[in-house]
């Protein structure tokens, strides 16, 4: 089992993503426009990360998967979606 990633500052997320994901673009611009603040970790450059990926999609490398302040995940999830988990 793969270790949690550090969880994110309260309002903000960690994003799984790679530099050729059209989903990873799409929730990245969709989160500069409504000003939440993201920190990526490309998981094609961590082996780390790219694990717990795995760990939290059932074996699979799927991204952008997000991680919350409250240490929990979601996997492609919408912009209404991850406001709604950040309280906003």
């Amino acid at each position: 089992m793969t270790s949690t990633p550090t969880a994110p500052a309260a309002g903000t997320v960690t994003m799984f993503s790679t530099t050729w994901c059209g989903y990873c673009r799409r929730l990245k611009s969709q989160m500069d426009q409504a000003g939440i603040g993201y920190t990526e970790v490309n998981i094609e450059e961590s082996p780390e990360s790219a694990a717990y990926v795995e760990e939290v999609n059932g074996g699979n490398q799927t991204v952008p998967t997000l991680v919350f302040p409250d240490g929990s995940a979601a996997t492609n999830p919408s912009l209404a979606d991850v406001k709604a988990r950040l309280g906003l």
